[in-house]
């Protein structure tokens, strides 16, 4: 049975409880067990986040601690799957670079505040996208800095509504990675739980979630 470790808080802007509970849900209906942690000090305790095969973190902003990445981190380097949305893994920790090589990206911006704009598919023969078409949002469009290593899974292009200098430009909106023996999954969607009654927003995440978890652990 796979084990999930879930990580909420930092900005509540975000609603990380909210949104955390929802894929806990998921994740037992599919058969994981799952805790649910609200401090940072969780990856101290590798009897805890080295034990799990996945671990979920919804923290926006906020600091983590030399230590406590080098939980976190070690985890990921033996196999820990490392899955999260939005600002909650995206814009954790503004000052860890280190964190940000882990994730694959970080949040810049976010042109215009709530707005309609499309997610573009970019990887139909995914198994996280497979099946998809390309579909409309209206929250939060994600200006993000990212690893070219990254394999992107969907994008999104600027209209240049706000800053024209960027019209034209596309940026990741979904991808995965691998590091070491872990596994990471992203997706800048989710700014509120709201957004994922969008059937497309919450499939991919869903479907990140399974494929981040370790390999042998998987349902």
């Amino acid at each position: 049975m796979p084990r999930a470790v879930l990580v909420w808080g930092g900005w509540d802007g975000h609603q990380p409880q909210l949104t955390t509970q929802r894929f806990n849900a998921f994740l037992v209906a599919q058969g994981y067990t799952t805790s649910i942690h609200d401090s940072l000090d969780v990856y101290l305790d590798q009897s805890v986040i080295g034990a799990a095969d996945l671990i979920v973190q919804c923290w926006t902003m906020g600091t983590i601690t030399k230590e406590q990445f080098a939980g976190l981190r070690k985890a990921v380097e033996g196999g820990a799957g490392l899955a999260g949305w939005h600002g909650g893994l995206g814009d954790s920790f503004r000052s860890s670079v280190d964190y940000q090589f882990l994730i694959g990206g970080q949040w810049v911006a976010h042109p215009g505040g709530i707005i309609d704009y499309t997610v573009n598919i970019s990887a139909w023969d995914d198994p996280i996208t497979a099946g998809l078409a390309d579909f409309s949002m209206k929250s939060e469009q994600y200006y993000m800095h990212v690893d070219p290593s990254n394999r992107v899974l969907a994008t999104t292009t600027f209209n240049g509504a706000v800053h024209p200098w960027i019209a034209g430009a596309t940026i990741p909106v979904v991808w995965k990675r691998r590091w070491a023996a872990g596994r990471v999954f992203y997706s800048s969607l989710g700014h509120v739980d709201a957004d994922f009654s969008v059937p497309e927003a919450r499939i991919i995440m869903e479907r990140g979630l399974l494929w981040a978890t370790r390999q042998e652990a998987r349902p």
